[in-house]
């Protein structure tokens, strides 16, 4: 039994204690899942009111309407809206890494067929058959663009202007391209997994391929949300917290999990499918990591600046912005190391990290204007 309402009293009472949040139907949704069922969020005096969406720009209106005080939500989507990407600028915040990993890029079976085993491949049959070559993501300022644009640049094919890229829902990727709708996509576990297990399509690249343990979903809300209720806000993040490291904790935590995950209420997908995504960690394919230690639900600054990176390589934005500044400003840290010490969680002594993407290039977030100017294909 998990002890209840440890540190709700006096002025640390949660000021709204149900809290509406908006998820998708993927498998990283499991730390806001499991924190219901077993009752993390109301050990710490709230109540989580999960909420199915089935679009990402659903959940974006219903995040910055009010209708959502939190969300599942992609990364980039957030820095979108903090930008005023593609509609009017709204303060967000990101209280949370819910995830790393987790995604993956699939071709069509014609496209495989004809040998394509990656991009190297990819750009060679563009280029010997030349047409209109279609790919899908989720969200134009999401991870799964950004993933699939990177991973085309890296093979030589600007996906601006030798492709084309189309939004679609996560569910609906293996169907459309088992129509013949697209040559390829990047999504979300299970949905890129059910085209391999449908023969639809091929997985050439794990998005850790791009970026080994990138920043997958985050818990968003807008900036105004948390400022009004920074109580409820601390409670959700360790509530949160406490679910991934029960998650990382054990296979049979996962195994739980996916058994959960596959009612319609949730994911709705079948049940071996879900116990393969949610598969602990190997060497071959780094799959979804909740937890490790802490590092994975960081919201560090240099993952969020990675976005504007790239937000302003493929000229989302018309200049660079104030890198540093804009993370600050979004990724609530001094909240995050609050709802740590809650936990019990250690908290990174840094607030910028370190990787080494496909292409060979080094992100730690020193010098974002010279890394996003840096790029041979762009369209700033």
């Amino acid at each position: 039994m998990i002890d209840k309402d440890v540190h709700v009293a006096g002025s640390d009472r949660p000021e709204k204690a149900v809290l509406r949040i908006g998820f998708m139907p993927l498998a990283d949704c499991a730390p806001l899942v499991m924190a219901s069922v077993l009752g993390f969020d109301e050990k710490y005096g709230i109540k989580l009111v999960l909420e199915k969406q089935h679009s990402w720009s659903a959940m974006r209106d219903r995040l910055t309407n009010g209708e959502l005080d939190a969300a599942h939500a992609l990364y980039g989507l957030l820095y979108g809206l903090q930008m005023g990407i593609g509609g009017a600028a709204r303060d967000m915040a990101v209280l949370m890494n819910l995830n790393q990993n987790g995604q993956s890029i699939v071709l069509a079976r014609a496209i495989a067929a004809a040998g394509v085993t990656d991009g190297a491949g990819l750009r060679a049959l563009m280029h010997a058959q030349p047409r209109r070559y279609t790919f899908g993501h989720t969200f134009p300022t999401g991870n799964h663009a950004m993933w699939l644009c990177y991973w085309l640049a890296a093979a030589g094919i600007d996906p601006i202007t030798q492709a084309q890229l189309v939004t679609v829902p996560p569910a609906q990727m293996a169907p459309n391209l088992e129509a013949g709708h697209m040559d390829g996509f990047c999504a979300g576990e299970p949905w890129s997994r059910r085209a391999l297990i449908e023969a639809s399509g091929m997985l050439v690249a794990p998005s850790s391929q791009v970026w080994p343990d990138h920043p997958g979903k985050a818990l968003g809300a807008r900036a105004d949300f948390v400022a009004r209720n920074p109580n409820s806000c601390r409670a959700l993040v360790a509530a949160l917290l406490e679910t991934a490291r029960w998650l990382d904790a054990s296979p049979t935590n996962r195994e739980a999990a996916a058994e959960v995950l596959a009612s319609p209420a949730w994911v709705g997908a079948d049940l071996a499918l879900l116990r393969t995504c949610l598969l602990p960690r190997r060497a071959d394919f780094p799959g979804l990591r909740f937890f490790g230690g802490g590092e994975a639900t960081f919201p560090w600054l240099s993952d969020g600046m990675w976005f504007l990176t790239q937000q302003r390589r493929w000229g989302l934005l018309r200049e660079d912005p104030a890198y540093l500044d804009v993370a600050c400003a979004v990724n609530q840290i001094g909240l995050y190391r609050e709802a740590a010490a809650l936990a019990g969680v250690d908290v990174p002594a840094a607030f910028m990290r370190s990787s080494r993407l496909m292409d060979g290039r080094v992100w730690d977030g020193s010098d974002p204007v010279r890394y996003a100017g840096s790029f041979d294909i762009h369209q700033r």
